[in-house]
C-alpha cells in the first residue's frame, strides 16, 4: 500500500515485516542506551544548545511526551490527524525535562526500547501497514517505528565525540534501511518514480518506487547501478542528517554520486517534506544540476 492507502501495491519495509524490522529497531535501541549510559550527559554536543542531555531526553518516552503510544492510536483511527512539529515538541520536552536527573533520562531512553519492543510482540500485526501520522506525514506504522533505528544511528553519531564508542556496523546499516524506507515512501506519496542505492564498503539499501508502491532491498558490497550515493556508512548518515554538508564531502570525493539525473528525479519530494531525512542528499542533485552554488542548510530540527 502507498501512504496514500492503495492497499493493493508495495509498502517497503512493513512488506518484510517485524521478524526483519525488530531486530534492526532493537539492536539500535541497545546500542544508544550502552553509549549513553557511557558519557557526561552534561556535556555539550555539536547539536547548537543541546548537551546529551537534551538528545537523551527527546528520545525518551515520558509522561507527557509518548511519541510511539501517539503513534499506535494514530494507526487505530487510521492515520487521522496532522504531522507534528518536531521543532515545537523537541523545544517543548527538552525544557520540562532539563533538571532531570541522570537516572531519569536513562530510564526514560530504556521505557521507549520497551514501549517497542511492546509494540512488536503484542500489537497485532495488521497494524504494522496501517498508516500512522508521523512527523513527515501518513508512513505505514512499520516503517514509523523502523524511522528510530535511523534517529538512534544519527544520535549515537552524536555522542562519540562525548567519548563515546561509534555506533556499531550493523546499527549504522539499520539506519541506512530506515532512510531508504522513509525516502521511498515519500517519492510513492508523491508519485515520483525511480529509485536510489545508499552504498557502503559493506553493502547497502536499495529503494525503488513505481504505480504499485515502493520496495526495499538490501545489496551487497560493490553494487552500483543506477543512481547511488556511495560513502562509510557514518558519513552517508551524517550528510543525510545535515551534521556534514554533502557538497563539501562530494568536493573532498568522501562522497561518490552515480547518475546524478536520477536523485535529481527524486529532488521534488523535498519540496513537499522539507525536513526530511535524506534531504540535504537530494537538494545536492538539485544544486549540481541547476548550477546553484553555496552550502546547504541543516535539516529543519535535530530529527
Amino acid at each position: 500500500m502507498s501512504p496514500r492507502g492503495d492497499t493493493s501495491g508495495h509498502q517497503g519495509m512493513a512488506d518484510a515485516g517485524r521478524d526483519t524490522v525488530g531486530p534492526l529497531v532493537l539492536g539500535a535501541w541497545d546500542a544508544f542506551l550502552e553509549r549513553a549510559g557511557s558519557v557526561d550527559l552534561d556535556r555539550p554536543t555539536r547539536l547548537p544548545g543541546w548537551r546529551a542531555h537534551e538528545v537523551c531526553v527527546h528520545l525518551g518516552l515520558w509522561a507527557d511526551h509518548a511519541a510511539l503510544p501517539d503513534l499506535v492510536a494514530s494507526a487505530r483511527a487510521g492515520g487521522a490527524g496532522t504531522a507534528p512539529d518536531v521543532d515545537a515538541t523537541n523545544a517543548r520536552v527538552t525544557a520540562a525535562h532539563r533538571n532531570a536527573s541522570r537516572e531519569e533520562v536513562l530510564a526514560a531512553l530504556r521505557a521507549n526500547r520497551d514501549a517497542t519492543a511492546r509494540y512488536l510482540t503484542e500489537e497485532p500485526p495488521e497494524l504494522d501497514t496501517a498508516p500512522a501520522v508521523a512527523v513527515v506525514g501518513r508512513l505505514p506504522l512499520l516503517s514509523v517505528v523502523l524511522g528510530q533505528a535511523y534517529e538512534l544511528a544519527v544520535h549515537g553519531l552524536d555522542l562519540v565525540p562525548l567519548g563515546a564508542p561509534p555506533p556499531p556496523p550493523a546499527v549504522l546499516q539499520s539506519g541506512l534501511a530506515a532512510l531508504a524506507d522513509v525516502t521511498g515512501a515519500l517519492a510513492a506519496r508523491e508519485r515520483v518514480h525511480g529509485g536510489a542505492t545508499l552504498a557502503t564498503p559493506e553493502g547497502g539499501w536499495a529503494f525503488a518506487v513505481d504505480d504499485r508502491g515502493w520496495t526495499v532491498r538490501r545489496t551487497p558490497p560493490g553494487e552500483v547501478h543506477g543512481p547511488v550515493v556511495e560513502a562509510a556508512a557514518d558519513l552517508l548518515l551524517e550528510a543525510a542528517s545535515g551534521r556534514v554538508n554533502p557538497v563539501t564531502a562530494l568536493a573532498r570525493r568522501r562522497l561518490r554520486v552515480h547518475e546524478l539525473g536520477g536523485l535529481l528525479a527524486l529532488a521534488p519530494i523535498v519540496q513537499s517534506a522539507p525536513g526530511i531525512p535524506g534531504g540535504p542528499i537530494l537538494a545536492l542533485a538539485a544544486q549540481t544540476l541547476g548550477g546553484v552554488g553555496g552550502l546547504l542548510g541543516r535539516l529543519r530540527g535535530r530529527r
